[in-house]
């Protein structure tokens, strides 16, 4: 195996690595760092060669019948790039739009960190009721935030699926201010009568509009959740964010009117 080649050998001695990486005054490569370090991390000596200036980096690149850099080679033979090198040692690589749930699941993960480092820190309760509360009402505000990056690039892709800004265009620029205007209004535990239908409508509208594409038309798309560039697929992410907003208003209407 790949992984079991980095391992030291009978004799006690470290399996060596030759590395080509651009290293100029004006650039390092960045996957030439990581190459680099991967190969230490993984038991290598590393015969570590700089590509000093674009002249030269051209050269190797047309002797060894390459187009990019970094190139690792291990035991005379050429391994390739960083992805090649990964795959090569058994890690897991990430292709350039493969689809992926990481975003999403960073997200919700810091928006839990955040709620409970607020009443951990004293500043509101640490009931659970209260921490659920502050989790979904960060994590709207993240959500928002990720749209509001690009809202040109998010709008485009919004419009794939959701089915009222595919009526009123101007809806899938609107949506990331209305989202994240409902967050901070629930997070401060005012207006309640401006965040509840807001969190509420926009939640069911992206319900509906989820449910109509994934489920009814049997549609694959790329979710807009967390920006105009996400790989994360349209699916029960996107109706879980949703129902969410609409759970949140619900509860706090209880709260607000009981």
């Amino acid at each position: 195996m790949a992984r079991e080649s980095t391992e030291l050998t009978a004799a006690g001695q470290e399996r060596r690595a030759v590395l080509y990486r651009m290293v100029m005054p004006d650039h390092i490569c960045p996957y030439g760092l990581k190459s680099l370090d991967l190969l230490k991390r993984n038991g290598f000596d590393v015969e570590d060669h700089h590509l000093t200036s674009k002249a030269e980096t051209e050269t190797f690149k047309k002797q060894h019948g390459v187009e990019t850099t970094p190139q690792t080679f291990i035991d005379g033979t050429r391994v390739g790039g960083n992805d090649d090198l990964r795959a090569w040692l058994g890690l897991e690589v990430h292709r350039k739009g493969e689809v992926t749930y990481t975003p999403v699941a960073m997200l919700f993960g810091m928006a839990a960190a955040m709620a409970l480092a607020v009443g951990w820190g004293g500043f509101a309760s640490t009931s659970i009721p209260s921490t659920v509360e502050r989790f979904a009402a960060i994590a709207m505000c993240l959500l928002a935030v990720q749209k509001l990056r690009d809202v040109e690039s998010f709008s485009t892709m919004f419009l794939n699926y959701d089915l009222l800004a595919r009526r009123w265009v101007r809806y899938a620029y609107l949506y990331p201010f209305a989202e994240g205007a409902a967050g901070l209004l629930m997070l401060a535990g005012t207006a309640m009568w401006l965040s509840v239908p807001l969190a509420s409508f926009i939640g069911l509208v992206g319900a509906a509009s989820v449910i109509k594409a994934v489920y009814v038309d049997k549609r694959s798309l790329k979710c807009a959740c967390v920006g105009g560039d996400s790989q994360v697929p349209l699916g029960p992410v996107s109706l879980a964010e949703n129902l969410m907003m609409v759970a949140m208003a619900v509860w706090m209407a209880i709260k607000a009117w009981a």
